[in-house]
């Protein structure tokens, strides 16, 4: 018993070193913004740009919802050639670094890009605007989602809907009235987590929609303005997107009890 007690020091030091260097960063960013006051939380700049990260980042969560979804439930229940290619090309994002992605929305949709050429000859440009940083977010939020849901709906007992089928149920009804409700937690807790990565999106949007006050400035972008010119600016908007964190786990660790709607 004695050695056993001993041992647990093996695990206990680490663990507590772990919590510390996760917590110490905190505490000193919310430590140093107490100290200095809301008072730059007026700022005009502050209020654009959380304004404009709140609505971008609620446009491009629906749009990852409205084509995710779709794509979601065709992975979960289909088997067809090039699916190997299809989830890589899915998951991609999610471990490509930011700019990487930003530079390909740029050569995609850019004026001389694959995509941006014939668009420019429309009249129609899309990079340095306020729908560059919905694609931008879109882009690389949508993998969380379409990943989370994908789990929920390949969950759903195959049983289940074809009983429904058997009562004459179109495949649309059963996505519908079935796959949906039973999936509504790994697709909330999705949509959650794709809102989040939006809202703190940066590498993707200075490259593809550059920093414009009030047209494409999100938070994370006056934070890097911020820590280059005023540094108290940053630390706000900081304290400010460790509040939202903080909300966005209290609502995932919500929806993972049990008793939520789709457990």
């Amino acid at each position: 018993m004695r050695r056993s007690r001993s041992q647990r020091w093996l695990f206990a030091v680490p663990a507590a070193l772990s919590v510390l260097g996760l917590s110490v960063p905190l505490a000193a960013l919310v430590g140093r913004a107490l100290t200095q006051g809301t008072g730059h939380l007026v700022d005009p700049a502050i209020g654009a740009a959380v304004r404009l990260s709140l609505a971008t980042s609620a446009i491009s969560t629906l749009v990852v919802i409205a084509l995710g979804t779709p794509l979601a439930y065709v992975m979960a229940r289909y088997r067809f050639r090039g699916r190997g290619l299809v989830q890589l090309v899915i998951d991609l994002p999610i471990v490509l670094p930011p700019m990487v992605a930003g530079i390909g929305l740029l050569m995609a949709f850019g004026r001389q890009g694959l995509l941006g050429a014939p668009l420019s000859v429309l009249g129609i440009s899309l990079p340095f605007t306020t729908v560059a940083v919905v694609m931008a977010q879109a882009f690389v939020a949508g993998p969380f989602f379409v990943r989370s849901a994908t789990i929920g709906f390949a969950a759903v007992d195959r049983s289940v809907r074809e009983a429904a089928a058997v009562e004459g149920a179109t495949e649309l009804e059963v996505f519908r009235k079935i796959e949906v409700p039973l999936a509504a937690r790994p697709i909330g807790s999705g949509i959650v987590l794709a809102w989040a990565r939006a809202v703190g999106e940066f590498g993707a949007t200075i490259f593809f929609a550059g920093n414009r006050e009030g047209v494409t400035q999100t938070m994370p972008l006056l934070i890097f303005v911020g820590f280059e010119t005023e540094i108290e600016v940053a630390i706000a908007l900081s304290v400010v997107l460790v509040a939202m964190s903080a909300v966005v786990l209290g609502v995932l660790r919500l929806l993972d009890r049990p008793g939520v709607v789709g457990h």
